[in-house]
């Protein structure tokens, strides 16, 4: 079985808002809902400045902080790895939306219902990538078998010294270089 993951490399990000998009299409998400939030970071001193953009999601955690607080048990990780909701068992209590260090969560204002991505876990199903991933203009995202020490997300983790966003939160399964 395979464990996925994905790799964002934040030095080929352009914050073009494409990935967010496609997401919010692939999941029929309003626009003012999304489950990619971009944060800016500024560096350096005039006229030598650059920008990088940080692209942040569910970032599918191993022993997710908003599983083990979920009452309805409505938030589960599959075998292959990806943390998804129930929404048949989701009553909107938001606990799940305060226990996420990345924010990552929304809340449905129609239903109630807490939702986030979900590595478009039908697409992958399918055998194709997440919507994210196939829209990127600048290739930085790519995603595969974490487990598989041939893919290209787990040739990418080693070359690239891809790391988790926080790693003192545990392991995550979306590494960034930066």
């Amino acid at each position: 079985m395979a464990r996925y993951g994905m790799v964002i490399d934040t030095r080929k990000c352009v914050g073009c808002y494409a990935c967010r998009v496609s997401c919010q299409m692939q999941n029929e998400l309003p626009v003012e809902e999304s489950f990619i939030k971009f944060y800016e970071k500024e560096t350096g001193v005039f006229p030598n400045v650059k920008n990088e953009f940080i692209p942040v999601q569910c970032q599918h955690c191993d022993d997710a902080p908003c599983e083990s607080v979920c009452p309805t048990k409505a938030t589960y990780t599959t075998k292959d790895g990806i943390v998804l909701v129930e929404a048949d068992k989701c009553i909107g209590c938001k606990y799940c939306m305060v226990a996420c260090p990345y924010s990552a969560r929304t809340q449905d204002h129609a239903t109630g219902i807490v939702e986030k991505c979900r590595f478009c876990a039908d697409l992958v199903a399918e055998g194709k990538q997440p919507a994210c991933v196939t829209t990127c203009i600048s290739n930085a995202r790519i995603f595969g078998d974490l487990d598989d020490p041939n893919s290209e997300v787990s040739k990418a983790i080693v070359k690239l010294n891809a790391q988790p966003l926080r790693p003192d939160l545990g392991k995550s399964k979306i590494y960034y270089v930066r």
